[in-house]
């Protein structure tokens, strides 16, 4: 049987010589490591070239990177927001609302929880340090990918805690803006303990599951358990059920 096609959106990269379309390889591995095939879908794309791609997939992963441009959600600019890239952004946000639409299983990874909340009508906190109250650290990345700083709680029954098999974690964490008002159709399926939203899903679709945190980093190290994540969402986009798989 044919694995499922798994689109993976980049991001730029400038190096010295040229400008290039960029797909980080932990996500990459992810998703082959849970039995999908990656495609990686560039920037600059005509229409007719993205709809081609588009139409060939089985899934979408909608990967971590900067900051979203607070226009996409009616806001001004923080003070502290980060890079933004208007390219990447329109990219990432038609391709979840076509998803979405459409009901093709979708997975958000950190930027990509925000993108699916943004895309769907929700808004963003641009600067979790500065806009709410008490909160954990949640951007530690000199400790590396697969650090894990805080513990989330998970909604008992979710599709989350269904995929993990459990309802509290510890998760590894590097991000400074968060999901703020949570888009009609989605619920917040985990929280951090400072309140910070965590995880979002989209109950009776396949599979519209983002989380905060990055699963690509640490399922082969820390957190063994985030392979079942990507697990669960390949076996959406294959579209086989669960119980076709223990058979």
């Amino acid at each position: 049987m044919a694995k499922p096609l798994i689109g993976i959106t980049c991001h730029a990269f400038a190096d010295s010589w040229v400008l290039r379309s960029a797909a980080g390889q932990p996500y990459i591995d992810a998703v082959v490591g849970a039995g999908g095939a990656p495609v990686c879908i560039p920037l600059g794309l005509d229409e007719e070239s993205l709809d081609s791609i588009y139409g060939a997939l089985d899934g979408l992963l909608l990967p971590g990177g900067d900051d979203l441009d607070p226009q996409w959600y009616g806001h001004l600019p923080h003070p502290l927001l980060g890079s933004v890239d208007l390219d990447r952004d329109r990219l990432e946000i038609g391709l979840a609302r076509r998803a979405l639409e459409d009901d093709l299983p979708l997975l958000g990874i950190c930027r990509g929880i925000q993108v699916m909340a943004v895309a769907a009508g929700g808004t963003l906190y641009q600067d979790i340090p500065t806009e709410i109250s008490g909160q954990l650290a949640h951007d530690v990345r000199q400790f590396g990918r697969d650090h894990l700083s805080h513990e989330i709680d998970i909604e008992q029954g979710s599709l989350l805690a269904q995929a993990l098999g459990c309802t509290r974690m510890l998760v590894n964490s590097f991000h400074h803006q968060s999901v703020r008002d949570v888009p009609n159709g989605f619920v917040v399926t985990a929280r951090a303990d400072d309140g910070v939203v965590e995880a979002m899903e989209a109950p009776g679709r396949q599979f519209a599951l983002a989380v905060q945190c990055h699963p690509e980093g640490a399922w082969r190290t820390t957190a063994p358990a985030f392979a079942a994540l990507f697990e669960a969402f390949v076996l959406a986009a294959s579209g086989r059920p669960a119980a076709e798989t223990a058979a």
